[in-house]
């Protein structure tokens, strides 16, 4: 007679979604210990935590990188530094010293744009809203002004008529993309005729002069074969300008809007593995742009208005558990010093993430919270992580664009920013706010006192 099989009791293992795709196993998060060369422990004994950090040899080496992939293909480029992305004065000042011109988008972006020491004439400015009195004063000081509407060119040709000058104007234009969402909201329509009439307006008015041609496709495009569509009806456009009006064009403005290598949230790739190289970018427009008409030698300058691509990989934010839990669903839950009001691109991007340490033991899926009051604040939703304790440290990487022009004192005050400089001496370029900051704009009525 056969024994019967001894019982063995069932076991139920949880399935840790995220971790296998057709590309393997997901990369198990490295320790992070040190941002060009200078210890995290000593960033954070020295200004704090949370703290942003920026490595000032990514951003150069990105810039050359950017600028370097687009000569090759076309003779005359010129980066115009987006400072809606990041307009802290350190990261401004190290791409002018680069040769970047300014790119702004408001009355305050521009006077910024001048005390960092670029001339009126070396800054586009774009955008929707530029008040008169603002108008006069980029008039006066020949930046070039991307008109938005026809309001905008009745307004500046009415200040052209009063001083007597003769404003520099490029035209914004919005056009279809397959594809691409289109961004109608900015500029004049291509295909409707809007533009092309806008074009008509500032030449039948002989007060301003038509410099270039500018189109903004939109934001974290991960297909360069867009921009080579947008090159190629500016430069037709740019043909037709010349035919019509006999205008030669200084510039063809292709925007910005080149991918960084973060992975946006739903994105099937990393972002490190989806992001095009600048090369493939520079390959579609060169391609694009050459159905300019006339010899090449008078073909305009190409102008590129990059942002995110230049600043995201250079910027760190360095945070520290304050306390884990574990969730009623099973998933362990950390509440970190640093939230959503300081890292805003945590609403679209899965951030890399690193603790600063090496440890012991397997990862398990991981929320990471934010300090404030607010069922929002989530940094990232269920990441493998490894264990971690209350005073360890993590490291949110990709996160130069736009955080520190979007962030807000919302419960918490913004924090210190500093710089690791080429040689390795570090600098804040940002003190930490205090309430005094926060309280010195206030006023209080006299039957409050």
């Amino acid at each position: 007679m056969t024994a019967r099989p001894s019982y063995e009791r069932p076991t139920i293992v949880r399935h840790q979604m995220g971790l296998m795709n057709k590309f393997g196993r997901q990369r198990a998060a490295r320790p992070l210990s040190q941002i060009d060369g200078v210890a995290i422990d000593d960033l954070v004994a020295e200004y704090g935590s949370p703290l942003f950090v920026f490595s000032q040899r990514a951003l150069i080496e990105r810039y050359r990188e950017l600028y370097d992939a687009f000569t090759r293909r076309y003779p005359r480029v010129r980066l115009a530094w987006s400072y809606k992305t990041n307009y802290l004065d350190a990261i401004c000042r190290t791409f002018h010293r680069e040769g970047a011109w300014a790119e702004v988008v408001s009355p305050f972006e521009y006077d910024k744009a001048l005390a960092s020491g670029v001339p009126s004439e070396r800054i586009h400015w774009n955008g929707p809203f530029k008040p008169d009195d603002a108008l006069e004063k980029a008039v006066r000081g020949s930046a070039i002004i991307h008109v938005d509407n026809f309001d905008e060119i009745a307004r500046i040709e009415s200040i052209a008529r009063r001083t007597n000058l003769r404003p520099r104007l490029a035209v914004r234009t919005n056009m279809a993309i397959d594809g691409v969402q289109a961004w109608s909201r900015f500029g004049l329509n291509l295909e409707s005729g809007q533009a092309k009439e806008a074009v008509r307006r500032i030449v039948s008015g002989d007060r301003m002069e038509l410099a270039g041609l500018h189109t903004h496709i939109g934001t974290f495009i991960l297909e360069p074969s867009a921009y080579g569509t947008a090159a190629t009806k500016l430069a037709q456009f740019a043909n037709e300008v010349r035919a019509e009006h006999g205008i030669r064009l200084s510039f063809l403005d292709l925007g910005g809007g080149f991918a960084s290598p973060n992975s946006l949230k739903g994105q099937y790739l990393q972002g490190d593995q989806a992001t095009p190289p600048f090369s493939r970018y520079a390959d579609a427009i060169a391609n694009g742009l050459s159905a300019l008409d006339g010899p090449s030698q008078e073909w305009p300058t190409l102008v590129l208005e990059t942002g995110r691509a230049l600043v995201d990989d250079a910027g760190y934010l360095v945070t520290t558990v304050q306390a884990t839990k574990r969730l009623p669903d099973g998933l362990r839950g950390l509440v970190l010093d640093g939230g959503v009001n300081l890292l805003f691109t945590s609403f679209w991007y899965n951030h890399e993430v690193a603790p600063t340490h090496e440890w012991r033991g397997g990862t398990e899926p991981t929320v990471l919270y934010g300090p404030l009051c607010m069922n929002i604040d989530v940094m990232r939703e269920a990441m493998p992580l490894p264990p971690l304790a209350a005073g360890d440290r993590l490291v949110f990487r990709n996160v130069g664009a736009y955080n520190v022009t979007q962030w807000m004192q919302f419960i918490t005050l913004r924090p210190a920013v500093v710089m690791v400089g080429t040689e390795g001496a570090v600098a804040r370029i940002r003190r930490a706010e205090t309430v005094s900051d926060l309280s010195s704009l206030e006023e209080v009525p006299d039957w409050l006192r």
